[in-house]
């Protein structure tokens, strides 16, 4: 398991800057604690060697829960990393979190979010599925212990995620966002679920949007937007952007093995 870099990659005629700051964006993790770990620490010694004089700014793009193997061990990494002085950190909401607060308020939605992978974040919990996982009525205790095993901390992190944030010329949102729309009125829903019309615009934003969401085998940079959502939950490769100036750079961390998605 290592992380690498990839030089940069130019993306526009006058390139977006972070105006001085130095900024990481951590794509979808999915409960790969053994791939966040190792990318934290190896963002934490580029911070060392690069000494910023501000800082450094470090954005969790959603989906932390579902489908890998530890997702209550990767919120408590998160949680852990927002008490370091060393860096500033803002966490979005992904729809995965979207979906463990709608079972948390309507246990009927939990056969639909087990087709989701939910069923890993419970077991990281410690908490199993009904039996039959489709009678509504045998979700309502699974509900009730659920919210019962999660630590304070841990719910008032999935209900106080935020859905965007901003440095310099960039945007940083969980899904994209609707073209032809303000940053500021975008809506919840586009923000957590957009993908064709955000990812087929070639029209240019407010600003360059990083985002997760949409798995592809390499990170996407564009001219209009920065995709580093590589399905770190089957591929075993979780990615960041390194932001700093106008300069682009890819982190990851690879495991010699893929996990392939709970079911």
């Amino acid at each position: 398991m290592f992380a690498r870099f990839f030089g940069r990659k130019p993306v526009r005629d006058a390139a977006p800057s972070t105006e001085g700051r130095l900024v990481y964006a951590v794509g979808d993790v999915h409960g790969r604690l053994d791939l966040l770990g190792p990318l934290l620490h190896d963002i934490a010694q580029d911070v060392l060697a690069a000494e910023p004089d501000a800082k450094p700014l470090l954005v969790f793009l959603g989906d932390y829960v579902d489908r890998g193997p530890d997702s209550r061990g990767v919120v408590d990494l998160i949680l852990q990393m927002m008490t370091w002085p060393k860096f500033e950190v803002r966490a979005l909401k992904g729809n995965h979190e979207e979906a463990l607060l709608q079972f948390l308020g309507d246990p009927s939605f939990g056969a639909t979010w087990m087709e989701h992978g939910g069923a890993a974040t419970l077991a990281s919990y410690g908490v199993q599925p009904p039996v039959q996982r489709t009678d509504a009525e045998a979700w309502i205790p699974v509900r009730d212990a659920f919210a019962a095993a999660l630590p304070p901390p841990h719910r008032a992190f999935y209900e106080n995620l935020e859905l965007m944030t901003d440095a310099g010329d960039y945007a940083f949102v969980h899904a994209g966002v609707r073209p032809g729309v303000p940053l500021a009125a975008q809506s919840e829903r586009d923000l957590l679920w957009i993908r064709q019309e955000f990812l087929e615009e070639r029209g240019r934003f407010e600003k360059v949007i990083v985002h997760g969401h949409t798995p592809m085998e390499t990170p996407q940079l564009t001219p209009t937007r920065l995709g580093v959502d590589t399905g770190a939950y089957a591929t075993g490769v979780l990615t960041a952007v390194r932001l700093h100036h106008d300069d682009q750079q890819i982190l990851q961390a690879k495991a010699k093995r893929p996990v392939h998605a709970a079911v």
